[in-house]
């Protein structure tokens, strides 16, 4: 018993100088040099990595452009070609993601982010050399081997370096410059499509050589633009200084206690999947890619098979949904981080799914079509920050942060998987299996959201009674 007393007051003695050191290092700056240090994070790590996002959705999306521009027929892409060439890539993808956000932790993210951003984009280019469609196949795999590592990496790097009521916002932001790509992608495919002929290359094979040469170029800036992790900043290239570096450890470290990583350990680091809550998160954002990779990979082909739109207007009219997807994703983070609130506004997307998704598949009127296709593109992608932010705010320790980011986005491949395969050719005009299907995936997010907010409930309560602490953190709650 005597021990158990000393350690407990060991413990108490080593928070106390903790929470000393952490305040000495806030203290020296003032307010507004705080908030113009935050600021130089948020443009040089939040654009970066929103900037290579904006490669990656790009890269990986725009098989639908170019299957509306002549791939299917250069490729003889018939039957369940398509849908089985973008579908491949997602079994690499879900399955190299654990063991990656591990490397880019031990490797760092400026190498291991840069790296494989190159390496993707230069499998982009070969994408428009190929000639049989098993060629694609094979180069498919090949990118969700190189993308595995990238959108966990940067959900993991954003989570260490801001404050749980600060996350949503850089999180809206980060997903809203690559959600960009999906706006203006449809645009710039219908513009190298004009090159058709050039160098006796088709224009379909043109959309995968200059976005892969974008993608590369964009990686090789990122290998001097990324940044390392918070206690490693001081090393970045004109980035932080050491003291400015101990200044956002700090703020993380009375946050959470989380900023410095212990040791790494397999079987810590795997014990961590015994926590149910860590699969819940996982599940809504399997769901929710469902409905964004659906959208992503079909809206192009559903405009133009399913509302009868030329191949010019439907490229276009890919843009306008993801531009009203960004404002209100961007909204409801601002409210999110203001009024610290996750499951409301994850349940709030939801639903306009559920509005919005029936108006696309069942509805007569190609404009009331239309409105439900920016519904449905709504409650998808502002819905993508929400979960990621939702998890975030409600877990503790970099590894379990790490093994969280793998499992989330892991599972937004699995989600990947069903979204590349439920619309299909014969169920043209109105796609009922997919609509379907989409619709089940938003009303699954609101069940699991109420699961969670009630579990969260009950045990912030529990904590307030003086009961058992959450994430073995006293003090600490979750975010409802």
């Amino acid at each position: 018993m005597s021990f158990e007393n000393e350690k407990t007051d060991a413990e108490q003695i080593e928070r106390t100088v903790s929470a000393e050191s952490n305040a000495a290092h806030i203290a020296e700056f003032t307010p507004a040099e705080q908030r113009k240090i935050i600021h130089r994070i948020d443009r040089r790590l939040v654009t970066t990595l929103g900037f290579l996002y904006m490669c990656s959705l790009m890269d990986r999306t725009n098989l639908g452009a170019a299957n509306i521009a002549g791939m299917a027929k250069g490729l003889h892409l018939v039957g369940d070609r398509y849908s089985l060439i973008v579908l491949i890539f997602f079994i690499p993808y879900v399955l190299f993601q654990p063991p990656a956000t591990v490397v880019l932790r031990k490797v760092g993210p400026r190498i291991f982010l840069s790296a494989i951003t190159i390496l993707w984009g230069a499998c982009m280019i070969c994408f428009g050399f190929v000639k049989k469609w098993d060629q694609m196949l094979g180069l498919r795999v090949i990118l969700g081997v190189l993308e595995a590592g990238f959108f966990p990496g940067c959900a993991y790097l954003l989570s260490c370096w801001y404050t749980r009521y600060e996350l949503q916002k850089r999180n809206a932001v980060f997903y809203l410059i690559g959600s960009m790509a999906s706006a203006c992608a449809g645009i710039l495919a219908y513009g190298i499509m004009q090159m058709d002929g050039v160098a006796n290359l088709s224009g379909w094979r043109w959309i995968f050589i200059i976005e892969g040469l974008i993608t590369c170029v964009f990686g090789i800036a990122g290998y001097f633009l990324i940044v390392d992790f918070p206690e490693l900043a001081a090393k970045s290239w004109a980035f932080l200084t050491p003291q400015e570096s101990a200044f956002i450890v700090a703020r993380i470290e009375i946050d959470r206690h989380d900023a410095i990583p212990e040791p790494f350990n397999l079987k810590n680091y795997l014990k961590n999947c015994l926590d149910s809550k860590v699969w819940a998160f996982a599940c809504l954002f399997g769901l929710t890619t469902t409905n964004t990779y659906a959208i992503a990979y079909f809206l192009p082909v559903i405009l133009r098979s399913g509302m009868g739109f030329s191949i010019a207007k439907a490229q276009c009219l890919v843009a306008p949904p993801y531009v009203a997807a960004a404002i209100v994703m961007y909204g409801m983070a601002v409210l999110g981080d203001k009024y610290h609130i996750r499951g409301p506004i994850v349940i709030f997307n939801a639903i306009l799914g559920l509005i919005g998704l029936p108006l696309l598949g069942y509805h007569h009127n190609n404009a009331v079509r239309y409105f439900g296709v920016f519904l449905a593109t709504i409650s998808c992608n502002a819905n993508i920050p929400a979960v990621l932010t939702y998890q975030a705010n409600n877990i503790r320790g970099q590894w379990k942060r790490a093994l969280c980011s793998a499992t989330l986005v892991g599972f937004g491949g699995i989600g990947g998987i069903i979204g590349s395969t439920v619309f299909r050719d014969q169920d043209a005009p109105k796609y009922g299996p997919g609509i379907m299907t989409t619709m089940i995936s938003s009303g699954l997010v609101i069940i699991i959201t109420c699961l969670l907010t009630l579990k969260f409930h009950l045990a912030n309560k529990r904590v307030e009674r003086g009961g058992k602490a959450i994430e073995g953190q006293p003090g600490f709650k979750y975010t409802l």
